[in-house]
């Protein structure tokens, strides 16, 4: 599989590695750290250099109860920092939106996929992508972030799914989106318990049956602080873990904050599966 993204193209018959750069004074995990464009910048060369192929730029949390901010507040946060990027690297870059004026704008700044947790659900968010023309990622995520992890319930949550990101698929091809564009995210921690997490995890060659790539984002995530109960920074190991087993299962595209370490185990465990 091989993913357009402008000057470059993904191969993704190899799994590779995303690099997330937060700009917002909120995210879970490094919220603040990368606001100025400076240290933002200083941060790509730094994923990149540890082997990123993809960096993934966020202007809005969307971390359990996180509020909301404005279209215009997110393009002041994120198109500095794409037009900065753009102007030194032809490195493929993904924009972490579901606003259709972000995604609009970010393209026309240098970005080249649109990672929406929201499945091109918002408003006039699918009619931008079929006309920005870009690959995308659908993330499945029950309720809204201020409130997603409250309550979360399912009869049975790998069906129920893989029912949705099929059903998102359909309706993005349906509208004009090319099939080899789209990609997948099972939205690990986005309105799951622990459970639902690990079961999801469990059964990911389901997921990646569905013949799109597959994206897997759980580096920090809650699910490995409440199931080995240790906090944020004590979560590398853990993460790295997750990630090769990912690799393993078939997923395509791993979206971690400690990019070096993840290279390193992808490139492990994708040798051993690979080997004659």
């Amino acid at each position: 599989m091989k993913l357009p993204c402008g000057n470059r193209t993904l191969d993704l018959s190899q799994p590779v590695v995303m690099g997330i750069l937060n700009v917002t004074p909120d995210s879970f995990s490094d919220g603040g750290r990368f606001r100025q464009k400076d240290t933002a910048l200083e941060h790509v060369r730094q994923m990149l250099n540890e082997g990123a192929d993809i960096i993934d730029v966020g202007g809005e949390s969307t971390r359990p109860g996180a509020e909301a901010v404005s279209v215009a507040e997110e393009l002041d946060r994120v198109i500095p920092i794409i037009e900065a990027v753009r102007a030194e690297s032809d490195v493929p870059l993904s924009v972490d939106t579901s606003k259709a004026e972000v995604m609009v704008e970010a393209v026309k700044a240098g970005a080249n996929l649109i990672n929406d947790v929201r499945a091109l659900r918002g408003k006039g968010a699918l009619q931008a992508a079929v006309e920005l023309k870009v690959p995308v990622c659908l993330m499945h995520m029950q309720g809204e972030p201020r409130v997603m992890q409250q309550a979360p319930a399912y009869e049975d949550v790998v069906a129920e799914v893989l029912e949705f990101l099929r059903a998102r698929s359909q309706a993005c091809i349906e509208a004009g989106i090319a099939e080899q564009h789209i990609v997948l995210d099972p939205g690990f921690g986005f309105g799951k318990s622990l459970q639902h997490n690990l079961r999801l995890f469990q059964q990911l060659e389901q997921f990646v049956a569905l013949g799109f790539p597959v994206l897997v984002g759980v580096s920090r995530k809650s699910m490995i602080g409440t199931l080995l109960d240790i906090p944020l920074e004590e979560r590398l190991a853990a993460s790295v873990a997750l990630a090769g087993l990912a690799v393993w299962l078939g997923a395509s595209i791993i979206r971690v904050h400690d990019v070096q370490a993840t290279v390193h185990a992808v490139r492990m465990c994708q040798a051993i599966k690979q080997a004659s």
